[in-house]
């Protein structure tokens, strides 16, 4: 009867020990899990910094235009979308597939003097679902139409196209920026739009690109001139 009752005391120790041991694996495979998770985040915004400071930022889908003005477009967006597929990238850099209008995906702003709020910028120039409804309104070249209705595609090639008529029209900015870029004003520019795009330089969301942007728009710069003769 002893041995039975040692042999059943024995067994419930070795069973209370398994799941003990169970939980610990449990605990520590759900750390590791997080650990790479971390990592793997921290690992892919590396490499999208390095990215950007050797490249600058991808190339635009649109074809054609004032190289000027394409290079500081891809400058923006060095700063503002620094991912590899710019054009489906929301705040917090999720992406999102469908381009057939704004994704109007509000988030909530997780730092900075705006912490807190909710955001909805989207694509490669971070596009706020009302700027874009305004300024698609006023240089998207090819809106679809029903009637009294218009929608606006948000396409990769139509975010390109409304940017660079938007930074066309001298009468937006009171400033025709193509000629302060002739010019070698950039430091100017950027300042004129930081308003617009706050991690410019002169705004109030810096960020690690910000002050590589003037070497990275002429590295751009000569890249679009090349292309251009080409």
């Amino acid at each position: 009867m002893t041995n039975f009752t040692e042999g059943k005391q024995n067994f419930t120790t070795q069973l209370g020990n398994f799941f003990k041991t169970v939980i610990i694996l449990v605990m520590l495979s759900g750390l590791v899990s997080v650990f790479v998770e971390e990592k793997k985040s921290d690992l892919k915004k590396a490499s999208q910094h390095l990215i950007s400071s050797i490249y600058g930022s991808p190339p635009l889908v649109m074809e054609g235009g004032n190289p000027y003005i394409r290079a500081l477009m891809r400058t923006i967006s060095a700063s503002e979308s620094n991912y590899l597929n710019p054009y489906h990238v929301i705040y917090t850099g999720k992406y999102v597939k469908d381009l057939s209008k704004h994704p109007n995906i509000c988030v909530t702003i997780v730092n900075g003097p705006n912490e807190g709020k909710c955001t909805t910028a989207s694509g490669r120039y971070q596009f706020l679902n009302t700027t874009w409804a305004e300024k698609a309104s006023l240089y998207h070249p090819d809106p679809s139409k029903f009637l009294l209705w218009k929608d606006y595609s948000f396409e990769a090639e139509y975010q390109d196209q409304v940017v660079y008529n938007w930074l066309k029209d001298s009468q937006a900015w009171n400033e025709d920026i193509t000629n302060l870029l002739e010019q070698g004003k950039i430091d100017r520019v950027l300042k004129l739009l930081s308003p617009t795009w706050t991690s410019l330089g002169y705004g109030i969301e810096d960020n690690t690109m910000t002050k590589h942007l003037p070497q990275i728009y002429q590295k751009l710069l000569k890249e679009e001139l090349e292309n251009q003769r080409s």
